[in-house]
């Protein structure tokens, strides 16, 4: 997960004009609306709700180029509500990206 979190890195030095100040800021804000969109999985319990918390996650990865986020997001859509692998993996990600460098 380590590529995963310099690549994100890149992405938010890139659009933060290289100001660490506004990089954390932004690392920051991207980690909580991520864990906010894997809550709303874990408490998802129908189709509907499971599948707009995964596509919310999956724009968000999308848009800072996390590809392993957006992989796990994708995974995600295929699956039932609720299912534990996705969850899991979900939340050691984001454990994984919320270690600063």
């Amino acid at each position: 997960m380590a590529y995963e979190g310099a690549s994100l890195d890149a992405n938010l030095a890139a659009a933060a004009g290289h100001d660490p100040d506004l990089v954390r800021e932004l690392r920051a804000a991207f980690i909580e609306s991520a864990e906010r969109q894997v809550d709303l999985l874990g408490r998802s319990r129908c189709d509907g709700n499971w599948h707009v918390a995964a596509m919310r996650l999956k724009g968000l990865a999308a848009s800072f180029h996390a590809d392993g986020l957006l992989g796990l997001a994708e995974e995600a859509l295929d699956t039932v509500p609720g299912d534990p692998a996705v969850l899991r993996r979900l939340r050691q990600m984001l454990d994984d990206l919320a270690v600063e460098p």
